[in-house]
This record gives structure tokens, C-alpha cells and sequence, in this order.
């Protein structure tokens, strides 16, 4: 793969594509910088080599316009504050205001984009949106894993601008492509598979792709409600994916073919609606009541998955164990999260709604990697090649 540290960059400007994709509140807070740390050795090694920095990234899903909610501007007071140093901001993308604070860009000078889903052209993949971009900047660097499964214009068209000389991937894609490399080649063993979310369908491919390979797979959060109600569980009115039964019970047939031990909840936490005030239940898997929604696993559950996890010696998370957004059903996710950072193991997370939860649990320093992409994890560990990534070989 094409890499930072054999571009001559020496007094060059560079187009960094970043993954600033952040939890900010209604008052413009940034929840966790997780993911803008993890950009700043790509961004400190550009400011040592005297570079012109202009950062680009993408920040929730906007419809194609300006939306002050979807703002980058919080983003660059942050990232001020954590280089220490003046981050210009450009009211657009590729619009006027950019065109002039690029001319007047000077050495070691750090420039950060506007969204660049204001723009229609970026998910499209645009080709001539992706030449005004490369147009920027003499260099291209990719630091943004968590979009790499995407052909987008500042991920895959761009690259096509720029000759082998010219391009290449930042320390953070680097490094999450060989943590995920090592979990596929050489696995140590007991090796145990954490899965929860919402769907199984957004999990179907890897679950295949890695079951030869597991010891031991946990499911929880919603997903585990299809695979019961797969096994002919009631699942009273909990969010089920009906069009993926058959393919459940066909991932437990293929788990039990290949002695994989797996292990779903053996209760849960129960209620009408999804709110804080709404009066809860603990009930068995084989309880739950006809007109209630499952939204967390319960303390039984947590105790049979801790005890399976005591033994692994490398584990692989994605996806929260209920609904740990909202308080009253965060328990699961939050206990089970710390107990996982106790374990003597390699223990990677997958990026998303998981490593927000970890950083709720206060336990992200103690996992030995947290990913910056959910679906990108996803997506390599399934055997998939990514769009970004390709551009780079």
C-alpha cells in the first residue's frame, strides 16, 4: 500500500481526508474526540514537514445543503485547542471562500473544510468535484478508515488525480488495517466474537466470514431477537428482522457445525416504549410479553457472558449489548463493557455506536484498539476489498 512516509512532502501542501464524523450535542459539544486524536499523528507529521494542511471530512448525513446542526466548525475549535495551535476554517468546500484561503495559505498553516456532505457531488462520487478537490493541494492522504468502505469523491475519485508519488494512506488507516489484518490471519485462540446492534443483516457477511475461525460468539441487542425468534423463541413485540430468519438459523446451524459455542440472552430487560420514564421488566428470554419491546439484556445474561469471556485471548466487539443511549437500558452494555476491559486479552473494538459506548463505560484507554469504523471493520472483516483502501494499492 501507498504510504505517508514515502511521499516527499517536504514544503508541500497536502489534502488530508479525515474522519471527524464526532458526537456533538444540541449546543455544539463535542462529546468524544476520540476519533480527532487519533487523527493528529498524520496531521503533526504534515506540520513537521512545513506543510500547507488542508483537513476534509464529513460530519452525520445532511441533506446535500448547509445545516448549522452538521457544522465543522466545532470540530476546528476542538482540534485547535488539541494541536495548540490556529486551525482557518472555510465556510464552504469548494466555493469561494476555500479558493481564497487556499491562495493565501502559508507554510505549516492548517485549513479545515466545511462538511463536505453539504455537497451532493461526494457521495456520488463526482469525478469532477474529486478534480476541484485534488486541485487543492500537490498531496493526497487518506486517515479516514471509517469511510474507506465508501466510494466517495474525497475518497476513491480523488485518488485518480494524483500519481503513486503523490498519494498515500495516513498513521491512523495504517494502523487500523493491521490490527484487522492480524485478527484475519493469525488469530490466537480462544478467539470470541461479541455481536449486538440492531440488525443482522448489517452483520450477516462477517458473522459467515469469521465463524471458521471463532471459538465463541456472544449476540446481543436486537439482532439477538431474530436469531431466538429464528430458534421459534416468542419475542413479544421487539424489533425482529422477519426476512432473516432462515439466514439465522442457518448461521447457528453453520456455528454449531463448526464447534462454535454460542451464546444468546437468557433475559432481558423489558418495556411498552423506548423512553427513561417508561416502567420496565426483567423477564426470561421465554417470557417476553406480547405488547413489550426487549431494549437491554438482563443480569443473568450478563453473568453467562462474562463467564464466557473469561478465558478468550482475543476478542472482537461490535455492536451494544440494548439500547445504552438512553439510561435505563445502558446497564448491560456499560457492565459488560468494563468487565471486557479487565480481561488479559487483545481486545479490539469496532468502531461506531460501540466505541461511543465504551467511551460512556470510561473504559476506552483499557481496550488494546478501538476502531474509528463500524461498518468499515465490518466490511474488511467480511472479506470485502474497500474502495479507499484499493485506490491506495
Amino acid at each position: 500500500m501507498l504510504i505517508i512516509q514515502n511521499l516527499s512532502l517536504l514544503n508541500g501542501s497536502v489534502f488530508i481526508r479525515c474522519d471527524f464524523n464526532v458526537p456533538i450535542d444540541d449546543f455544539g459539544n463535542i462529546l468524544d474526540d476520540g476519533r480527532l486524536k487519533a487523527s493528529l499523528p498524520t496531521i503533526l507529521y504534515c506540520l513537521d514537514h512545513n506543510c500547507k494542511i488542508i483537513l476534509a471530512s464529513h460530519l452525520g448525513r445532511p441533506k446535500n445543503k448547509y445545516d448549522k446542526k452538521y457544522s465543522l466548525l466545532p470540530v476546528a475549535k476542538r482540534l485547535s485547542r488539541l494541536l495548540n495551535k490556529e486551525i482557518l476554517f472555510s465556510g464552504d468546500v469548494i466555493g469561494d471562500d476555500t479558493q481564497k484561503r487556499v491562495k493565501t495559505l502559508k507554510n505549516a498553516d492548517i485549513l479545515l473544510l466545511e462538511n463536505l456532505r453539504y455537497e451532493k457531488a461526494e457521495t456520488k462520487n463526482d469525478t469532477a468535484f474529486a478534480k476541484k478537490l485534488a486541485s487543492l493541494a500537490q498531496y493526497y492522504v487518506n486517515d479516514a478508515f471509517g469511510v474507506s468502505h465508501r466510494a466517495h469523491a474525497s475518497v476513491e475519485a480523488i485518488t485518480h488525480f494524483y500519481d503513486d508519488t503523490h498519494k498515500g494512506a495516513g498513521f491512523l488507516l495504517q494502523k487500523e488495517i493491521k490490527f484487522f489484518q492480524t485478527l484475519l490471519r493469525t488469530p490466537p485462540h480462544p478467539f470470541t466474537l461479541i455481536v449486538g446492534g440492531s440488525k443482522v443483516s448489517t452483520k450477516l457477511e462477517v458473522l459467515k466470514h469469521l465463524l471458521p475461525e471463532l471459538d465463541k460468539m456472544i449476540v446481543g441487542g436486537a439482532m439477538a431477537l431474530t436469531f431466538l425468534k429464528a430458534l421459534g423463541v416468542e419475542t413479544g413485540n421487539s424489533s425482529v428482522e422477519e426476512d432473516l430468519l432462515d439466514e439465522a438459523k442457518k448461521l447457528t446451524e453453520l456455528a454449531k457445525k463448526n464447534d462454535v459455542k454460542l451464546f444468546f440472552p437468557v433475559d432481558f430487560i423489558v418495556a411498552k416504549e423506548l423512553k427513561q420514564e417508561t416502567k420496565s421488566d426483567i423477564v426470561t428470554f421465554l417470557d417476553i410479553p406480547q405488547k413489550h419491546k426487549a431494549f437491554d439484556i438482563g443480569p443473568a445474561t450478563l453473568l453467562l457472558f462474562q463467564e464466557a469471556l473469561k478465558e478468550s485471548k482475543i476478542l472482537f466487539w461490535n455492536g451494544p449489548m440494548g439500547v445504552f443511549e438512553i439510561d435505563k437500558f445502558s446497564h448491560g452494555s456499560l457492565e459488560l463493557a468494563r468487565f471486557v476491559s479487565t480481561l488479559q486479552a487483545t481486545k479490539i473494538i469496532g468502531g461506531g455506536d460501540t466505541a461511543e459506548m465504551i467511551h460512556n463505560a470510561g473504559v476506552t484507554k483499557k481496550m488494546t484498539f478501538v476502531s474509528t469504523g463500524g461498518g468499515a471493520s465490518l466490511e474488511l472483516l467480511s472479506g470485502k476489498e474497500l474502495p479507499g483502501i484499493k485506490a491506495l494499492s
